[in-house]
């Protein structure tokens, strides 16, 4: 077994990395850029190596850098992680003239399956069914318009070399084919080093699953069952389970079988990831593999209890796979919200800064994937689980240079549901402050009649949430319940705020038992009589047992609400409290019903109007300025790109108007809310 391995990562699968083989007694060797100086992988490894400035470009995925790092550290074998340099085969075979061990497949599968546009070739010839597409290289936007039109819209535009979701553009006519082909071109140059693109028909309705595999040197493989991925924004997977609420064992069968198939048609070894787009008459087509470890691999080991990256280190080192096909079943059920520093009141926006507060929920380890545990005997029959793979921490930056993933939260329990209600109870409990993410959405998603049933595809966010993401909206039974919550946590508060003050001996006595509380738009006279337990609150004609440990200034409230767990998220305002759970924010006031009256007669402050000028979003690079002062521009037209997080994000017209002024340009930096131009 290796002494010393080094990952050529960072963030969170960094740590992930490092986890497993300090688990297994291998030293570890972690790389940084300038921006990573602090990062959590650095602090976690043995022994770190600065590799250059904070572009990918200059540090992580320069081989030359990589390559020192590892004859100065004497790494004997190499992680590569997901993205970067993981299938790139020229780091492959520079390894391996060097004598050092990739942990991941030969170089020669890599330049098979690695490549989008050979995948699909193989794939075909043997015997896999893929989608119709063009697989040729396409000279320029006007050629990828031509060929899109022959295929029929819509089309997928792919990158070549691209994977999580980079250089990838869903065309529904030319102009947008035009568009499409230049923006994933240009992403995939930046990204990956390579701009080659290919066009497929997009199929209508769509889920995607993904079967993982794992085959050693001596000729064994296996697939351990699927992955549902189908929650996707962007082509990026936002929320993903295991197993599928859709397969039925036929279907998982045979999408396994050909899977392994491949697999061993290209010699593979190590973990890979055969990826399919599958109708709602359970047809499924090969999109193409993945010839490394996949963001979402955690639940898959939640099912299993298999350790993916235990076992890569295994083959790498000549080990044979312990255990058959007939060994892998599925014991329970997992779930994966992946946490990402994206603002969804700004359309998903990326978002930088630093982390002021960062607090996970605790973690669990229950089910197949114990602590230390390696086989499904251990497991906790009935207990639930929650797992959070993450790279950063509470004071530390989110960098503008590279993925906005912060986290992944993982939850297992033994059936569906129970999962759902477990990954509910987590989010809640998920504290991040400082940048804008999408941990109310996650939670929306929860809670969503659609997803609990597992009527999704991956059309679901477009469907569901086709103006963007405003919060979600509480049911009444719900918001009662948070009512009940508020009034019981301000009476505590009251009761406090006059011991400090030592105005009466009778402290509750004064306090009192009537309150009106204002929650989203409405008023709910409450009525609370508390004992030593916690307290009965009446409103809307019914009384809420309200029990909770909850003190003033913590910021995490978990209570209990007619008998139901209730976690808020608190933040003290003036008269009340911000609230948030379960993707609502709610400012909630709590006021004595005298004060209520005189409330009700208060102006409401206006919000100042920017409809006539075009702010940045986002922290990010102006790439392009399409407009000049004069130019009448249409509703939906491009009007400037700016980069963030290696993604291009096109900025368009909200209606039609005339450019009244340019104040940014082309290669300027931009803060959130800067003006990039005015409208007459």
């Amino acid at each position: 077994m290796f002494k010393k391995i080094l990952i050529a990562n960072r963030g969170e699968i960094a740590c992930r990395v490092i986890k497993t083989a300090r688990r297994m007694g291998i030293a570890t060797v972690a790389v940084y850029s300038d921006a990573d100086r602090n990062a959590l992988h650095v602090k976690m490894a043995d022994e770190a190596v600065h590799i250059g400035p904070p572009p990918a470009n200059q540090s992580y995925i320069v081989i030359d850098k990589i390559m020192e790092a590892i004859r100065q550290t004497g790494a004997e074998a190499v992680h590569p992680g997901y993205g970067f340099l993981s299938e790139n085969m020229k780091f492959a075979e520079a390894l391996e003239a060097e004598g050092v061990v990739f942990i991941g497949p030969p170089s020669g599968a890599i330049e098979a399956m690695g490549d989008k546009i050979t995948s699909k070739k193989i794939a075909a010839e043997a015997g896999v069914s893929t989608v119709p597409g063009y697989m040729g290289l396409i000279a320029d936007a006007d050629e990828a318009a031509r060929i899109s039109t022959q295929i029929g819209y819509p089309v997928m535009i792919k990158a070549s070399a691209g994977g999580g979701g980079k250089g990838m553009r869903i065309a529904w006519n030319e102009d947008e084919a035009r568009e499409g082909f230049e923006s994933s071109k240009n992403e995939a140059a930046n990204s990956f080093g390579d701009d080659r693109i290919f066009i497929e028909k997009f199929v209508t309705q769509p889920r995607h699953i993904e079967i993982q595999v794992l085959a050693d040197k001596h000729g064994n493989a296996v697939y351990l069952h699927e992955r549902e991925c189908s929650i996707q924004r962007r082509n990026q997977k936002v929320i993903e389970e295991a197993p599928s609420p859709f397969l039925d064992e036929s279907t998982r069968a045979a999408m396994g079988q050909q899977a392994v198939a491949l697999a061993k048609a290209v010699g593979y070894s190590s973990a890979g990831t055969v990826e399919f787009i599958v109708d709602g008459n359970r047809n499924f087509y090969f999109l193409e593999m993945n010839t490394r470890l996949q963001v979402e691999h955690p639940v898959t080991e939640l099912i299993t209890g298999v350790d993916l990256v235990e076992q890569m280190i295994r083959v790498a080192a000549g080990e044979p796979l312990p255990f058959a096909q007939s060994d892998l079943t599925i014991t329970g059920w997992a779930m994966e919200s992946r946490l990402y520093a994206e603002d969804p009141y700004r359309n998903f926006l990326p978002s930088i800064g630093r982390l002021t507060r960062y607090r996970p929920p605790a973690e669990v380890a229950a089910g197949p994937m114990l602590a230390n545990a390696k086989w499904l005997e251990q497991a906790h029959q009935g207990d639930q689980a929650v797992r959070n793979d993450t790279g950063v921490y509470e004071g530390g930056e989110i960098s503008m240079f590279y993925d906005p993933m912060i986290a992944k939260l993982c939850t297992w329990a033994p059936t569906r549901l129970e999962a759902i209600e477990a990954m509910r109870l987590a989010l809640d409990e998920f504290e991040v402050e400082g940048i804008g993410h999408n941990l109310p959405f996650l939670s929306a998603v929860m809670d969503h009649p659609r997803f609990v049933s597992g009527d999704i595809t991956t059309a679901f966010i477009a469907e569901e949430y086709p103006e963007g993401f405003q919060g979600a909206t509480l049911p009444e039974d719900d918001l009662h319940r948070v009512a009940a919550a508020a009034a019981a946590m301000h009476r505590v508060a009251e009761i406090r705020r006059t011991r400090i003050s030592g105005r009466l001996d009778n402290h509750e006595r004064h306090v009192g038992e009537n309150w009106v509380v204002f929650l989203a738009g409405q008023e709910h006279p409450v009525r609370i009589r508390a004992d030593r337990d916690g307290s009965t609150v009446s409103i809307a004609g019914q009384d809420l047992r309200v029990e909770s440990d909850w003190k003033p200034g913590q910021s995490l409230a978990r209570l209990t609400v007619d008998d139901r767990p209730l976690v808020l998220k608190v933040e003290r305002i003036a008269a009340g409290y911000r609230l948030r759970t379960r993707g609502a924010d709610l400012r909630v006031h709590v006021r004595r019903p005298r004060a209520a009256e005189l409330a009700r007669l208060m102006p409401v402050k206006q919000a100042p109007d920017t409809s006539k000028l075009l702010l940045c979003p986002m922290p990010g690079l102006v790439v392009k300025i399409n407009v000049a002062p004069g130019d009448e521009v249409q509703e939906g037209q491009a009007l400037a790109t700016v980069e963030a997080m290696k993604m291009e994000n096109i900025l368009r017209a909200e209606r039609k108007g005339v450019v009244k002024s340019v104040n940014a340009e082309q290669g300027q930096s931009l803060k959130v809310d800067e003006i990039i131009m005015e409208f007459e």
